[in-house]
Order: C-alpha cells, then structure tokens, then sequence
C-alpha cells in the first residue's frame, strides 16, 4: 500500500471525517497555522450535518435527559410516529444507555447538563457568527431568533417554568401570548395559546455552510478528499503511528476522529469504551412556500422544528433509537408533515425536494466528547454532539486547536473528557 507520506505530503494534521464538526476544526487549525488534510468515506457532510434545520440554538441548553422524559418514551415505544421513538428490541448496548440515561433524568442532573452545554452553546453562538464575518461565509446566517409556538396553555406553562433557570445562565427568552404570536407570524394558523421567542438564536443553511467551510479550508490550503475510508489506526508506543486507509497510509503528526455517530465502533477497536448511540432523525425539505414562517419555529406539541431560507423551507427533528437501521420511514416522515399542517396555513412547499435521515451521535448525558484520547498522545475525538453538531460546530473546531496547538482552551474542556465514561 502506497505511504501518503513517500508522496511528498507528510499531514501535520489529520481529520478524519468531513462533517461539520471536522470542517470547523480544519478551519480553526489553519487558522493556526497548522497544514491539515480531512478526509471523508463518502462526500462531505453526507452525515447528519446534512439533513438538521439549521438552527443555532443556546435555548436548547436542557438536555434530553430531563425528568420524565424516560418514562414518557417507554410509553411511546408502542407509537411509531412518537416524537421519541424507541425500538423494542434486544440490543444489550442500548439498554446499558438508556440505564445510565434514565438515572440522569433528575432535577440535579438536569440543571448540570444543562449549565454545561449552555456555555458550550453560548460560546459557539458567537465565535460562528465571527467566523461568518471573517471568512465571508455564504450560508444565509441569519440572527432571526427562533420561536417555540404552543396550541396548550398547559405545555406552555410547563416549558415556561424553565425559563428562569435558562436566565440565570444567560439565555433570554420572551413569553408571548397567541394573539400576539399569531400577529407576528401570519403564517401560522388560529389557535395558538402562546409561544416563547429566543431572541438570541438564529439559523444558517447547511447545504450551503457545509460547502462554504468546504471552499474556505480549500483556499487556506487544507486538502480535503472525498471517498476515503478509515480502515484502522496502527498504534506504536502510545501514538498514533499510521492511519491506514482505501487511499493509502498517511504518517500525520496529529490525527483528529469526527466520525459522528460512527466513532464507538473505531474506539471499540482500540479498546476505548464511548458510549454513544445512533439517535436517527428525520427531515423533508420543500420548495419555499408562499406564506412561509418568518423565523424558526419549534411545533412543541409535535416536536416539528421549521426553518424557511431564500428558496427553501425544511420540517425535521423526531429522535428515534433504532441502531443503525438504514430505512427511510414513512411512518414518522409523514408524522413531520402532520404535525405542521396543525399549526401552518401551508406546512408543504409546491416540490419536495429531499426525504432524509440521518444518525445523531448520542452520549447519555448530552455533552460531546472533545479532548484526547487516553493513552494515546497525538489522538484527538471530536464527537458525541447528539442533535448541537451545528450549533455547537465552531466551539468544538475551536477546542480541537486549542488541543493541538495546546493552547489555553476557549471554554473548560473538563466536562468533555473522553475518559469521563472509563
């Protein structure tokens, strides 16, 4: 097998996935000077990068281990078209998940989880939109805010309650009744008990913030190559000494894993435990309708998230534990068109233009992991970023090189040890 290095190309950095989160850490490092090379198995953001709304969201703080949230998705086991959907089936890894997920589901818990990926979301709200500035990203970045709209009083009281905890990490929120809410959003139809606006979230198109990171870390000199499969890692006095690949073997200096949902398999192979688990979201994008919503919306009864760009209009979320099952369901993409016809005077565009899932890499307590891996000097793992990898993109970039170029950290990386699961 060809040695990449024999070609003249010795890699200071490797990254080895071309999602979001390696596209960001490319730029960051080249930034720093670094020469790095990112290659991808199949094209880039092909991954749950692809496919999410977009949305930039330090009001989404909370995790999904919230109290009551296990119990309300063991009843939804028997619903497929629930917002959490969990597959019965005998799958010894994913109820060892749920275990250590369902004992986090307490008020503690909650608010730790919850402080922790505020800062993470905080942080990377403001560095995305510098890096949009400096490097003249076109990806329609836009600080519109985002709305979670409510048809009950009752589950706009119960999200409300939160609002104060939210405050005192700094996320703002505005609680709006219907009337209100209606009037600012014509596109939404009568009957709406409330909503609450973020005032600071905003949005981005992926598409087009992928192939923008794509063309910036081109022109800074980063290679980047399509169609290259990691094949394994060859270990050597607790570095990485090789990274073996369909292409070839390439000798980098540092080596970066951002393989989204497929990074416990890797770590499995080196004898790391990650517990991450393939949580399979779904998204249907449409020509962009006539009466389309002015900013994002959360349909919070339905869980249908709803992000509208210049020439297009996207439903998504719905999280479903399934393993790594490839079909495109019916059943729950449907449930997302439901779910907007209750509240959109037109929840569909004239052309659909994509069905689509993806799986979001999933820790059980919500928090990536970004730091080296133990025992291993010149590894780094970026991944675990459940359904943020947008939103929290430019911190976790940023973090990868301040890791590399041992730098003091843009936020404290102990909450995302990779060695907190061992």
């Amino acid at each position: 097998m060809t040695s990449r290095a024999s070609l003249g190309h010795p890699d200071e950095v490797l990254i080895v996935g071309g999602g979001v989160i390696g596209l960001c850490s490319a730029l960051y490092l080249l930034e720093a000077g670094r020469a790095v090379r990112v290659i991808e198995r199949s094209t880039i953001g092909a991954g749950a990068s692809h496919g999410n709304c977009g949305t930039l969201t330090p009001s989404h703080a909370p995790p999904l281990a919230a109290p009551g949230v296990l119990l309300k998705g063991l009843r939804w086991m028997l619903k497929p078209d629930a917002p959490l959907y969990i597959r019965p089936r005998i799958d010894p890894a994913l109820w060892s998940w749920l275990l250590h997920f369902a004992a986090r589901c307490n008020p503690r818990d909650w608010r730790d989880s919850t402080a922790k990926r505020a800062v993470l979301l905080s942080a990377s709200r403001g560095l995305l939109a510098e890096a949009v500035q400096r490097h003249s990203l076109d990806c329609e970045h836009s600080d519109s805010g985002l709305s979670y709209v409510f048809r009950t009083q009752q589950l706009l009281d119960t999200v409300a309650a939160d609002l104060p905890a939210l405050a005192e990490l700094g996320i703002r929120a505005e609680v709006h009744d219907g009337a209100r809410v209606e009037r600012e959003e014509p596109a939404l139809k009568p009957g709406v008990a409330g909503g609450i606006l973020f005032p600071d979230d905003g949005h981005l198109r992926p598409d087009r913030y992928l192939a923008a990171l794509t063309e910036r870390v081109r022109a800074l000199g980063g290679l980047i190559e399509e169609g290259v499969a990691l094949q394994r890692l060859q270990i050597d006095g607790g570095r990485v000494t090789a990274v073996h690949t369909s292409a070839g073997v390439y000798r980098p200096r540092e080596t970066v894993l951002a393989l989204g949902a497929w990074t416990p398999s890797l770590a499995q192979s080196l004898g790391i435990k990650l517990p991450i688990q393939p949580g399979k979201g779904y998204s249907i994008t449409y020509s962009r309708p006539q009466l389309a919503p002015r900013r994002p919306l959360v349909l919070k009864e339905r869980s249908v998230c709803v992000t509208t760009w210049a020439d297009g209009f996207r439903l998504g979320s719905t999280m479903e534990f399934s393993g790594y099952d490839q079909s495109l369901n019916r059943v729950r993409l449907d449930a997302l068109e439901r779910g907007a016809t209750e509240f959109l005077h037109q929840p569909t565009g004239d052309a659909k233009r994509e069905e689509w899932y993806g799986w979001r890499p999933m820790t059980w307590d919500d928090l990536p992991l970004v730091g080296r891996v133990p025992a291993l000097s010149n590894l780094v793992l970026a991944a675990g970023h459940g359904m943020m990898g947008v939103s929290m993109s430019a911190v976790s970039g940023h973090l990868v090189a301040d890791i590399v170029c041992a730098r003091t950290p843009v936020v404290d990386l102990a909450s995302l040890d990779p060695a907190r699961f061992s």
